[in-house]
């Protein structure tokens, strides 16, 4: 509920006892018909759990979502079909009492599948072991086995329940799954034989056929095709889209291996399955006189070798009856249609008699042996009310079961909600409700009831027939007001009644039953002389289903109906002992589509499951109620006085906190462990007032919080550092003793070997000895000469290393001299060749000469350019390194080709001479630029040019000659 408050105003209401308008039925709808759109197919009524079918899978079911829903508080969290089968089961735990879970609703509601997910959750849930594990997969495999055998297609359901089921989970005190027991209620036999249109015959049948393997089927005499069988073929519709029946085959054999059936027990069961359909083979032909002979006995032969009986022995049951008169018995024979009735009645018994024995198997390998203490779980999940077109025996049994459950649904909610008011002091409000009391009297009261007129019928003398029934019930039920028939009806009802129908106004609603069949199908009759054959078989589970001590009583059987009533009185007995918990489950339309809401569907759901009465009940005057405990923890942050914490009774903080929010006395009441809140309005105002106050919390909480952590992580870290410190001290207090030791101990040695360091080498004196070689070397390593002309740099050796270090000495400078020698250019090689001849003119003849020799030549290299003219102007040009220098030499030479071709020869620079057309430039002093200019004229000249230029003309002869 908790949760369903924050989330009411997205997704309406998830607990209907929060409804403001809770007496409205269009408000009612509302909610659901809201939640639904938003694929939220769940709602509670307090702990009841309204469950409306989708037609369509959604993502809710997995492994994940069963571990959310796990020991949480039952309304913590959404709506959800876990949350209900997680709270019974602590609540078991807890209190250790039986519990059971009533899944109730139309046909195709979805009762099959609740219940299915329901034992998924306990297999997932439970603790787990190798014979708990075994355990939990007997029960999950159980329910394909029984919907293989006891489901069928209707109009309404593809996969309907034809029979009831209640199943018994037991627990031991650890909360383990150890053990499992399982009722069955009223199989629809007669659709074994018969289908309405539309409707196909039980699952098993069509699974056999379509998904046996060849081998099995030869076995059988069976063949792959279900328009063979006389029995498969009546509804005409023996191939449903939604159902595989070959995947089905595959999952029911793999079932049956699980729950621990041999191959002999399958081989059996399946045999006695194909009997059924050979049997609806056999057909009767009628002689002369009209009595029923057989026209093949290809089918009977199959029976025969199924069942292991005669095949003379069966031909004779299926046509004659064995009558006991006085000391002799006759055979009187059949004819045609009591050969039908009674093939037909055979089939009916071996298949309910198989079905009981399968039940019963199944029981067996569930069976706990432990004589432990054991808790239960109960599931009931049983046929819903059903009306169609034509309604028969079957229906009528149906809808009487769900008139006794509404009754004592109704009965247990009031007591329950009754007891809990008692329990805590507040005053009980009554409820008004409809008891359907005069409904259920009118089927089962004695000798007045319509079981009892029915039994009646079935069991006098005379030719009692199905109207006669009903003359008898006309007679005697003429002024009840929730029955009528043609006969007693005004004459608008008339129109809508056939003379062979009676109607009940269930608590459901009107529904209309065909009287044509119910004594036959009440009686259930099998010939005495059918049940003798069938002692005869050698299979032996149909031994085990005809025994031989069933021949022995005189006693006239029970009916049907009585069975039934009966077997509903003590699942009544076996409920009312345990705690109730409840699943309505309801359809959302008739046409199995995804996402559509009938409106006039769901209202009519609604009111016969008493969804409204069961509203009121719950709330009886008060919306809310909660322990004290569970209350104060939630609001109790709404006031100053309790919060944080609360350190009395928890009542009278609950008081305080009410007191402090303002709540007016006609509001609420104080039983004596839980707080009741009469509207939904004061919740929803609290419940608001807590969503504003745990954002402001939060932030505090937060503060708090970080500054928590943050302390935390402060001394985490200071203790840390100590540690560290604590330990890298320690260390370097170890290494620096170390230390010292091996300091004095060198100290020692370093002055001994001092002492003796020039006497003979002992071992005193060796590593003084040794240290001070490399001491020398290291520091000659550092101050080795540079050049070979350094001849103070090297270091005077110690006594010890005077001829080593001459020996070094001669190395280093032999390697200095290759190193010098490797690193001459060719530039360099020719400048000390010049230096060479210079030394040779001027050495000891100039006393400039010394201070040139470390001196490299000045790079004087001359260039000489010209023109491309006519012309004998030639300008040699020379470096300047001093500005006060007399720069380029410009010089006239009538042989100019052969001056400079000599100079280039000798200085072997031909290129650089250079040829230049137009002007060329020339240094004049460092830093002063000349130049002069080329050009033709009709005589030779030189001049000065207006721009300072020399200029030079040649004539055109030079030219063109």
């Amino acid at each position: 509920m908790e949760g369903a408050l924050i989330a009411r105003d997205r997704v309406g209401i998830q607990d209907f006892v929060l409804l403001d308008a809770h007496n409205s039925e269009t408000a009612f709808l509302d909610n659901l018909k809201k939640r639904f759109t938003e694929d939220l197919i769940y709602t509670y009524i307090g702990t009841l759990l309204i469950s409306v079918n989708p037609y369509k899978e959604l993502d809710i079911y997995t492994k994940k979502q069963m571990d959310l829903y796990m020991g949480v508080n039952f309304f913590e969290l959404p709506p959800h079909i876990y949350a209900l089968a997680d709270n019974v089961y602590h609540t078991m735990l807890s209190e250790a009492n039986n519990n059971f879970i009533l899944i109730s609703g139309e046909s195709g509601a979805g009762k099959t599948e609740a219940s299915k997910k329901i034992l998924q959750y306990y297999a997932v849930s439970c603790p787990s072991s190798t014979l708990l594990d075994t355990v939990r997969d007997r029960m999950l495999m159980s329910n394909p086995v029984l919907e293989a055998f006891g489901n069928a297609k209707t109009m309404k359901n593809d996969n309907s329940s034809r029979f009831g089921k209640y199943m018994d989970i037991q627990f031991d005190c650890q909360g383990d799954a150890v053990g499992g027991h399982i009722l069955s209620y009223l199989l629809e036999k007669s659709r074994v034989v018969h289908q309405n249109h539309g409707e196909r015959n039980f699952h098993i049948f069509y699974q056999l056929v379509e998904g046996g393997e060849e081998d099995l089927l030869r076995h059988l005499g069976l063949e792959k095709d279900t328009k063979r069988y006389s029995y498969l073929v009546q509804g005409e519709c023996s191939n449903v889209s939604s159902i595989n029946d070959k995947n089905d085959w595959k999952t029911v054999k793999n079932a049956l291996s699980v729950i621990d059936f041999d191959a002999n027990d399958i081989e059996h069961l399946f045999g006695i399955i194909a009997s059924v359909l050979h049997l609806g083979n056999v057909h009767f032909d009628g002689d002369t006189k009209g009595y029923a002979t057989l026209n093949t006995n290809a089918a009977l032969r199959w029976v025969s070798k199924l069942l292991g009986i005669h095949v003379q022995v069966l031909h004779e049951a299926l046509t004659f009856r064995k009558i006991e008169a006085k000391s002799e018995e006759v055979l009187s024979p059949f004819t045609v249609d009591h050969a039908i009735y009674a093939r037909d009645a055979l089939a009916k018994a071996i298949y309910g008699r198989a079905f009981t024995w399968l039940v019963n198997r199944i029981n067996e390998s569930l069976e706990n042996k432990d004589s432990g203490r054991k808790t239960v779980i109960g599931l009931l999940d049983i046929y819903g009310f059903e009306v169609f077109s034509v309604n028969s025996f079957e229906q009528f049994c149906i809808n009487y079961c769900n008139e006794k459950l509404q009754q004592l649904f109704i009965q247990l909610t009031l007591k329950a909600e009754q007891e809990e008011y008692e329990a805590e002091g507040i005053g009980w409000e009554p409820v008004q409700f409809f008891n359907n009391k005069i409904i259920c009297d009118l089927v089962e009261e004695k000798h007045r009831g319509i079981i009892s007129v029915l039994d009646e019928e079935c069991m006098r003398p005379g030719d009692a027939t199905d109207l006669t029934f009903l003359d008898k019930l006309e007679e005697k039920m003429g002024n009840h007001p929730h029955f009528v028939t043609y006969k007693l009806a005004d004459k608008k009802t008339r129109k809508s009644l056939e003379r062979g129908d009676f109607r009940l106004l269930h608590y459901a609603g009107e529904v209309t039953y065909c009287v044509v069949g119910f004594i036959d199908k009440n009686n259930d009759l099998l010939y005495k002389n059918i049940k003798d054959v069938m002692r005869l078989s050698k299979n032996p589970i149909i031994q085990q289903c005809f025994p031989a001590t069933e021949g022995d009583s005189r006693r006239r059987p029970e009916t049907v109906a009585t069975q039934f009533k009966n077997s509903l009185l003590r699942l009544t007995e076996i409920l009312t002992a345990k705690e109730a918990w409840y699943v309505r489950c309801l359809k959302s339309n008739d046409n199995k589509q995804p996402g559509k809401f009938d409106e006039v569907l769901v209202r009519h759901q609604v009111k016969y499951l008493g969804l409204m009465e069961h509203l009121r009940v719950r709330r009886a005057g008060f919306a809310y109620r909660r322990r004290y405990e569970v209350f104060l923890k939630r609001y109790k942050a709404l006031c100053p006085a309790t919060w944080p914490h609360w350190k009395g009774v928890p009542s009278d903080g609950v008081e305080k906190l009410v007191q402090h929010l303002g709540y007016q006395p006609d509001e609420y009441k104080m039983g004596k462990t839980k707080i009741f809140i009469r509207y939904a309005r004061t919740l929803f105002a609290t419940e608001d007032a807590f969503e504003i106050c745990k954002h402001e919390l939060a932030t505090r909480i937060q503060a708090k919080y970080k500054g928590y952590r943050a302390k935390g992580e402060f001394r985490k870290q200071k203790e840390a550092a100590t540690k560290i410190e604590t330990c890298w001290r320690g260390v370097q207090a170890r290494k620096e003793r170390d230390r010292r030791a091996w300091a004095v101990k060198i100290i020692k040695q370093f002055i001994k070997g001092y002492i003796t360091r020039r006497e003979a080498k002992t071992t005193d004196n060796s590593e003084y000895l040794a240290f001070v070689r490399q001491s020398y070397l290291n520091r000659l390593k550092d101050n080795l000469p540079k050049t070979v002309l350094d001849k103070i740099t090297w270091l005077t050796p110690p006594p010890v290393m005077t001829e080593t270090s001459e020996i070094l000495r001669q190395l280093h400078t032999r390697m200095m001299v290759r190193k010098y020698v490797r690193g001459i250019t060719p530039q360099k090689k020719a400048q000390l060749q010049q230096k060479v001849v210079t030394s040779g003119i001027f050495k000891g003849k100039k006393d400039s000469y010394p201070s040139s020799i470390a001196v490299p030549f000045v790079d004087t290299r001359i260039s000489a350019s010209l023109s491309n003219l006519g012309d004998s102007v030639m300008i040699l040009h020379v470096a300047l390194n001093d500005p006060k220098q007399k720069g380029d030499m410009i010089l006239q030479c009538d042989h100019l080709f052969e001056a400079l071709t000599k100079l280039a020869m000798i200085a072997n620079k031909q290129n650089n001479i250079k040829v230049v057309q137009g002007s060329i430039k020339f240094e004049i002093q460092a830093g002063k630029e000349g130049g002069v200019d080329f050009s033709v004229g009709q005589e030779p000249m030189i001049y000065k040019g207006k721009n300072g230029h020399l200029m030079v003309v040649s004539d055109y002869f030079h030219i063109f000659a």
